[in-house]
Formats: structure tokens, C-alpha cells, sequence
């Protein structure tokens, strides 16, 4: 019979990501940092292509960055809400981890597989930061894949993209559960 770890189990069955609305000062330091990006990089990755990298943001950068949103949206017509709901994403939580997708060109291994191994990289930042005891969230937005944005002001090439921005800090208040999926409807047995 395996040996079931079960703190981890009841971590998983219970995480529940923090709104990036109600996330405060204080935010883990660089050894706490250090310790969900080597979580986050202990993903599947097929042939170890390694499809992703970090930008670790600090409150200064954040706020610069929600002031350029700003002006980037206006210039490019983008709609004034989705605009200020990207200024607020970045002006408001103190920490972020971009994780980029930085897809690889290889013919070994399809793209999907390397797109699938980011997402999962993206979930594993999460659940490190929530497992730390720190409140995360994560969210893209239509900056995640803006390419003369990502260009300009957070140093991607032309084919790289954010696949999430997670979100750290101390939360302002308890998260409530939300509602979960119905196994029976989503799930098919298949035993012979």
C-alpha cells in the first residue's frame, strides 16, 4: 500500500486561491520567493525544454507598470474599463510572478505539450505561494498577450506571452469557498 501524505492531500482538496483585490504588505522575502519559483519549476516538462521563465515584480514595478497600462490602452483604443481593470490588477497587489511562456522550437515535442507544461508551471507558483501561507491569485487579462506591450515594458521577445500573472501577498480577509464541479457530470469511468 503507498504511503499517502496526507497534509499534502487535505492541501489540495481544501486550496483555495485569494482574490488579488484584498492582497497587502508584508510579502515573502527572497528565500520565500526562491522557494515557490524552484516549486514552480518542478513541473512535467517533456525532453526538459524548460517553455517558461520568471519576471518577479516588486511593488515599484507594479505601479509603474499599471501607470504605462494607462497610457497603452488609451493609445490603443482598448475599452476604458478593461483598461482600468488592468491598472488596478497591477497597482493594487504588492508582489507578482510573471510566468512567461517561452515556448521552444523543437519537432520532438508538440506545442501543446510545452503550452500544457507552463500552465502547470503557473498552478505550481500558486499552490507554493498558497501552501507558503501567503495569499495568491492568478490572472492573465488582455496585457498577458499584448506583444508590443510585453515588448516594451517587460523585456519578452516577439513570440513569448504571460501566461499568468500570480499575484502574492498577505490577505486582507478569509477567502470563502466557491462553488466546485460535480464529479458525476464531468467525470466518465471506463473499466473494461
Amino acid at each position: 500500500m503507498p504511503q499517502a501524505n496526507l497534509d499534502a492531500l487535505k492541501f489540495l482538496l481544501e486550496r483555495r486561491s485569494v482574490s488579488h483585490k484584498t492582497l497587502s504588505f508584508p510579502v515573502p522575502d527572497r528565500a520565500g520567493i526562491d522557494a515557490i519559483l524552484t516549486a514552480g519549476a518542478r513541473v512535467p516538462d517533456h525532453k526538459m525544454l524548460e517553455p517558461f521563465r520568471f519576471i518577479v515584480l516588486g511593488d515599484a514595478a507594479l505601479n509603474r507598470l499599471g501607470g504605462v497600462v494607462q497610457i497603452y490602452g488609451d493609445q490603443i483604443g482598448q475599452d476604458a474599463d478593461k483598461t482600468a481593470k488592468a491598472v488596478f490588477n497591477f497597482t493594487n497587489a504588492p508582489l507578482c510572478i510573471a510566468v512567461v511562456a517561452s515556448l521552444k522550437p523543437t519537432d520532438m515535442i508538440p506545442e501543446v505539450e510545452q503550452t500544457l507544461a507552463v500552465g502547470a508551471c503557473c498552478l505550481s507558483v500558486l499552490n507554493a505561494a498558497l501552501a507558503s501561507g501567503w495569499g495568491a491569485n492568478w490572472i492573465t487579462g488582455w496585457t498577458a498577450f499584448e506583444t508590443a506591450f510585453l515588448q516594451d515594458h517587460m523585456g519578452l521577445s516577439a513570440d513569448e506571452y504571460v501566461a499568468g500573472f500570480i499575484f502574492i501577498g498577505t490577505a486582507k480577509t478569509e477567502p470563502t469557498d466557491r462553488k466546485r464541479p460535480e464529479l458525476d457530470a464531468i467525470t466518465t469511468w471506463v473499466t473494461e
